[in-house]
């Protein structure tokens, strides 16, 4: 299918300014979701879950025999990020102050909704599509919650595709990458309990500064030995507090945290091994308890080859540029939980050379990746079903 052919694109690109003016945070999509699942309305589908591992939405269309066939997920993502936009002049600039869609979910709803449209119009021959818009994937914690929703479990999807915008490449250039296309990653948060005191007899307290100072540059000493690792690992201290500020306090209290990322999970257990016995040992050193946690935790994306295959053909079909990442992207994407469970692939869909890039206060999704990326999840249906 011709990469325009849609015959409501003006109301989809409505949609998307619409989104786009009221951005959610993560797990707070409540009028996000509510949007999705009327506009979905207008499609006809056969089923429509809401309130999916939080907020999420899943649309079910079933093909002309879908007793025979393979169930195909698709993915779009429905939250915001916490940042302020700079696009003041933006007719349809978030009205929310400090959230916008600085990532395009906004554009990959829209994507999903416009596969909609194209299903309305022409059902796939066997089989059953599945459209989940999913809340929460910037904190790591929306597709895991969606996985535990029982309703979901029980669709059982064959296959499942995701894509994302990418800045810097050129606009509609598919990147596709086999097994590992984006790093796992997660939050550390090092708690540090000693003793607090009077300024003025720091003798009488246990102040955990030293070992916050020690524990920094143990984690980059970590990180500094390469041959640890078998592939690219990461360690960025990110935040750190000593107390609270009052001169007459000597505190007792200190947090460090840190961002530990790595093409691969098994380098990332191994960071998270090696961080957890530094840390023991300088509490010890100091005599301080202290408490690990780990925050937004986003498993490496993995995709399956075959998965892969389906959507450099279909790319070929509709005469787009394919790029084969030579490395995965160092950024995560929780999409990982879905490809450990089923059959899948994840794939980049250039937003132009020259776009903002990803998180940025002056990005903008590009309205024109609507129809294809529409047209190229349509494609990957005829494809998976051509096998």
């Amino acid at each position: 299918m011709h990469r325009t052919d849609l015959k409501d694109l003006p109301d989809l690109l409505a949609l998307r300014q619409h989104l786009h003016r009221h951005p959610e945070l993560s797990g707070a999509e409540k009028a996000t979701a509510a949007r999705i699942t009327s506009e979905l309305q207008k499609y006809a589908p056969d089923a429509v879950l809401t309130e999916v591992g939080g907020t999420g939405v899943v649309a079910v269309f079933k093909g002309d025999d879908p007793q025979i066939g393979p169930t195909i997920l698709f993915r779009a993502e429905l939250d915001a990020l916490p940042i302020q936009e700079e696009h003041e002049a933006l007719p349809y600039a978030s009205a929310t102050k400090g959230v916008a869609h600085l990532c395009g979910h906004d554009g990959h709803m829209t994507i999903l909704m416009a596969l909609a449209s194209m299903l309305s119009h022409k059902r796939p021959v066997r089989g059953s599509v599945l459209l989940l818009f999913q809340p929460a994937e910037e904190t790591g914690a929306g597709a895991f919650a969606m996985l535990q929703d029982e309703r979901l479990l029980r669709l059982q999807p064959d296959y499942v595709f995701g894509l994302h915008n990418l800045p810097g490449f050129p606009l509609h250039q598919v990147v596709v990458r086999n097994e590992v296309f984006a790093s796992a990653s997660t939050g550390m948060v090092v708690e540090l309990f000693g003793k607090p005191s009077h300024a003025a007899e720091p003798e009488n307290g246990l102040n955990p500064g030293m070992a916050m100072a020690e524990m920094i540059l143990a984690f980059n000493k970590i990180i500094e030995e390469k041959k640890t690792f078998e592939a690219l690992t990461l360690l960025t201290v990110i935040h750190a507090r000593l107390g609270e500020v009052a001169f007459g306090t000597n505190p007792g209290y200190g947090t460090v945290m840190a961002t530990l990322r790595s093409y691969r999970q098994s380098d990332l257990q191994k960071l998270k091994e090696l961080t957890a016995k530094a840390v023991e040992a300088i509490a010890n050193k100091y005599g301080l308890k202290y408490k690990i946690s780990f925050e937004e935790e986003f498993p490496a994306t993995l995709s399956d080859a075959g998965a892969v295959q389906v959507v450099r053909q279909v790319a070929k079909k509709l005469e787009l540029q394919v790029q084969e990442a030579v490395q995965p992207f160092r950024w995560s994407e929780d999409f990982g939980h879905f490809t450990a469970k089923y059959k899948g692939a994840f794939f980049g869909l250039g937003s132009g050379a020259s776009q903002p890039q990803l998180h940025h206060a002056n990005y903008n999704f590009p309205d024109e990746l609507i129809p294809t990326g529409a047209a190229l999840f349509y494609g990957i249906i005829q494809e998976v079903l051509n096998q």
